[in-house]
């Protein structure tokens, strides 16, 4: 069916169904058919580590693919509520008919811990398209240095992957922060390309390797400079995901040798900037659709939602994903990546990256 007449009926078929739309009617037969919606089936659950589990996901026809180093929104219901996360798939972009993804049950991982817990073959979880610019070039640099820190891996071991596939010829390095080899859910996949492609370089260092609670922290080794001395970083092209930690290393080390227009990098933790103006936080935040308020202690919007007792949609909770969006009705906001301010009434902010100053509504 033409693309144009396929959107056309399903528009008639929308307007007919009103006030559901034709997914939900679908739903009922199998959440796998679907007619706009993009889902996809588990094929596959792997608990590799005791804080991970990775998911064999099969898209359903709306999928379009992704570039290596790009992230999803997946969703699922728990308790009757939808739930959104972003994750990157850590599969090779040449297999566009499965995504691999693992994730990582951190402490505040609402839905992290719920699919390492419950994720079972069969279950149907919702998608959105990926998206993202942390990519390769489509001109692959002849020589590229991955640098990774714990669940950060995925991103940039989807790009070694994919170049795996192309077989690429360049040169490789990749280095690798994992917590212990218990906490290294991809520990055989690099030991399989490391053995695939012995004229690349990959290797792994501890941050933890014995008791994670031992106060002895001989035995821990953390970025330095010695672990890419085989590196020519006047030539090479950085592709670094991790922790706030490990951005920094990196970027120190690679500033102080003139290499830090070399640098791609995503981070999944958001790093807040401290205050500028070193004005205490004061006024209300008011949130008309629920009709709660609370006094503004500077925090983000979506924090301070959440300690009232809120639930709003979000997804990467980095200002990336545009999920936990809301109309501001009134007052100053701030944004706490780049300072800036904004007045503007009736406007969709990110609740993730935006603080109140002073009195302000949201419709929430």
């Amino acid at each position: 069916m033409p693309k144009s007449l396929s959107g056309i009926l399903g528009s008639v078929l929308e307007v007919a169904l009103t006030p559901h739309p034709v997914d939900r009617y679908l739903e009922l037969f199998d959440p796998r058919i679907t007619w706009s919606d993009l889902r996809a089936e588990v094929l596959r659950v792997d608990r590799r580590s005791p804080r991970s589990v990775t998911l064999t996901l099969r898209p359903t026809r709306q999928w379009t693919g992704f570039e290596p180093g790009q992230f999803v929104q997946l969703s699922t219901v728990i308790n009757g509520v939808r739930h959104s996360r972003c994750y990157s798939p850590a599969s090779s972009a040449k297999r566009q008919d499965v995504i691999e993804l693992t994730l990582t049950a951190h402490d505040d991982g609402f839905v992290s811990k719920h699919l390492r817990d419950h994720a079972q073959a069969g279950q149907v979880l919702g998608l959105q398209p990926a998206t993202g610019t942390f990519t390769m070039p489509s001109e692959r640099p002849d020589s590229m240095l991955f640098i990774s820190g714990g669940s950060g891996i995925t991103p940039v071991l989807s790009m070694l992957r994919t170049l795996v596939d192309e077989k690429h010829q360049g040169n490789v390095t990749f280095v690798h922060y994992a917590r212990s080899p218990q906490d290294h859910p991809y520990a055989d996949a690099l030991a399989s390309i490391a053995t695939a492609r012995p004229d690349w370089t990959i290797t792994t260092h501890f941050t933890r390797p014995g008791d994670e609670q031992s106060a002895d922290n001989s035995a821990r080794t953390y970025f330095c400079a010695e672990h890419l001395s085989d590196v020519d970083l006047a030539s090479t092209e950085v592709f670094l995901c991790g922790p706030p930690a490990l951005h920094e290393s990196v970027t120190d080390h690679l500033g102080a040798n003139g290499a830090e227009e070399r640098l791609h990098t995503e981070q999944f933790v958001l790093v807040t900037p401290a205050a500028d103006d070193g004005a205490p936080a004061h006024g209300r935040l008011q949130f008309a659709g629920s009709g709660k308020e609370t006094d503004n202690d500077g925090s983000s919007i979506l924090e301070q939602a959440e300690n009232t007792g809120l639930s709003p949609e979000f997804g990467c909770r980095m200002g990336i994903c545009f999920s936990c969006s809301a109309v501001k009705k009134s007052g100053l906001t701030k944004n706490i990546l780049t300072g800036e301010t904004d007045s503007e009434t009736d406007k969709h902010i990110q609740l993730c990256i935006s603080a109140p100053v002073g009195d302000c509504v949201i419709d929430i």
